[in-house]
């Protein structure tokens, strides 16, 4: 299998403000993060050649050409559960890399507060039986009680473990000007939250919000033709079950192969042979702080087991060795489906740019960073690697 290392480049990226957005539609945001991504490329619109558009709530292409005035250049709708966002990245890198366009765009988008639902889809899963009422937080509740078990976790630890996950993304989306939730937690009061199923209460689930993230991709040998700090594609990993995980009979609840199928994808292509040592930072999927623990393990930056060691030494904060939702996540942004996994990408790319939007958020001597995204029943996963220099 051919590798995507070092053929492809972001020269631009935008991201709307997430949040509660009542007084913005699907095309004001769209607007916002589409023309943050031309400016910081220094392009207009008229340069963009082919373009991808992922959201679980769209109606083609048209999504994106009405608002961006995309006008008879070929715009694709894509969806893939919670992995929509790093879907359209991925086909608009698969455009440029096989050298059909020079200039591509990717945006992602969701618009759900004010869509008359509660946010994703709850209700009867894929099983009329055996899933019936299942929710998200439920599923991942299964997940918790499964991991504190296997692994000797009293009901008081576990939860305080899983607490201490949410503790450190509020501490971080604080620091982030975009993020929807700018509130610092402390860890009594995620553990004495209100349930929502347990052992996950209030401050343990991601929230219901608006947002929009964009890039603007070109060919890796083009990059610095637009700007001195272009950003590279090193590997992308995507993995899809063919049925449901947990009606197999050997998924143990406490890891997903789709995330380890996905990963050693982009790891191969990048070359990573340690990706505890080798990625300065990463964006996971924090659903839930359950998932983003079970992602530490699945990807590889803690030990089988060993998650709860690197909690509580702090190995994934700001300070410690490899920084984990430098941004605070989904839990600080919420989940615009569409658009989280190109907002993670985002972050990235701003801090192996070094340009992090406060100094205190910026983090030192980055060289590699990962995003990630987790969706389905769950039943697909995505990770890509970027890169701020060739080889």
């Amino acid at each position: 299998m051919e590798s995507i290392k070092d053929k492809v480049a972001i020269v631009g990226m935008g991201c709307s403000k997430f949040g509660e957005l009542w007084d913005k539609g699907s095309d004001d945001i769209i607007i916002e993060a589409a023309y943050e991504a031309y400016e910081d490329a220094g392009i207009g619109p008229e340069e963009i050649q082919a373009a991808w558009v992922g959201t679980i709530n769209g109606m083609g292409g048209v999504t994106l050409s009405e608002p961006l005035k995309l006008n008879r250049i070929p715009v694709t709708r894509v969806e893939n559960f919670c992995a929509t966002g790093h879907e359209a990245l991925r086909n608009a890198c698969f455009g440029v890399a096989c050298g059909m366009y020079d200039i591509v765009l990717a945006l992602g988008v969701e618009k759900l507060k004010d869509a008359g639902v509660g946010g994703l889809p709850v209700g009867r899963g894929f099983h009329p039986v055996m899933e019936s009422r299942r929710t998200g937080p439920g599923t991942f509740a299964f997940i918790a009680t499964r991991y504190f078990h296997t692994y000797g976790l009293t009901p008081e630890e576990g939860k305080r473990t899983i607490g201490k996950i949410s503790v450190k993304s509020h501490h971080n989306g604080n620091l982030c000007p975009k993020a929807h939730l700018h509130r610092e937690v402390t860890l009594e009061q995620v553990v004495n939250a209100p349930l929502i199923a347990w052992p996950l209460g209030l401050f343990d689930c991601c929230g219901v919000t608006d947002g929009a993230a964009c890039a603007i991709l070109v060919r890796a040998e083009d990059a610095r033709k637009f700007r001195e700090d272009p950003i590279y594609i090193k590997g992308i990993g995507l993995s899809t079950n063919q049925i449901l995980p947990h009606f197999e009979p050997n998924f143990d609840w406490i890891g997903f192969p789709m995330n380890r199928e996905a990963a050693r994808q982009a790891y191969e292509q990048a070359g990573i042979k340690n990706p505890r040592k080798e990625i300065s930072l990463a964006e996971v999927h924090d659903c839930f702080s359950i998932t983003e623990l079970i992602n530490y393990e699945d990807l590889g930056f803690s030990p089988q087991g060993r998650a709860k060691e690197d909690i509580d030494a702090g190995s994934f904060t700001l300070e410690g060795e490899l920084p984990i939702q430098p941004d605070g996540g989904l839990k600080s942004f919420g989940h615009p489906i569409g658009a989280s996994g190109l907002r993670m990408t985002y972050e990235c790319y701003k801090q192996l740019q070094g340009k992090a939007q406060l100094p205190e958020r910026q983090l030192k001597n980055v060289k590699l960073g990962l995003s990630h995204t987790l969706g389905g029943p769950p039943q697909v996963a995505c990770v890509l690697i970027v890169g701020n220099s060739l080889g």
